[in-house]
């Protein structure tokens, strides 16, 4: 009998796998990333307190406006550009990159491109 892989159950593997070697801090948070079918998620996180310090995604408002008519690889380069302002603005410069157990690759790679091309340092 063929079981089918569970793909996300795999992707859950790796980031747990992953965050066992990275944690964020007050100094320097994580920067986690989500991606849904349509839409790209990014997080600062400070885990020692437990807190998520900035949020922005796909979704949001402003950027929703922004993106609109975009492919996705294109999207995800707007919503790292926009958490980059506003974590610089926190006066948070340099992060952690958490890649939630996905490739570097399309869409967690151009977001972590467009963070960089904002000024935030990984």
């Amino acid at each position: 009998m063929i079981k089918k892989i569970d793909r996300n159950k795999s992707r859950q593997k790796r980031h747990m796998r992953m965050r066992n070697k990275i944690q964020g801090t007050p100094e320097r948070p994580r920067l986690n990333v989500f991606r849904s079918a349509s839409n790209i998620f990014a997080q600062l996180i400070d885990d020692i307190n437990g807190v998520t310090i900035v949020s922005a995604s796909s979704i949001d408002k402003g950027i929703k406006e922004k993106v609109n008519g975009l492919n996705k690889t294109e999207t995800a380069k707007i919503v790292g550009q926009e958490i980059a302002k506003v974590a610089i603005d926190k006066g948070f410069e340099t992060v952690v990159f958490d890649r939630g157990g996905y490739l570097y690759h399309g869409r967690v790679k151009s977001l972590a491109d467009g963070a960089r091309e904002s000024g935030l340092k990984f």
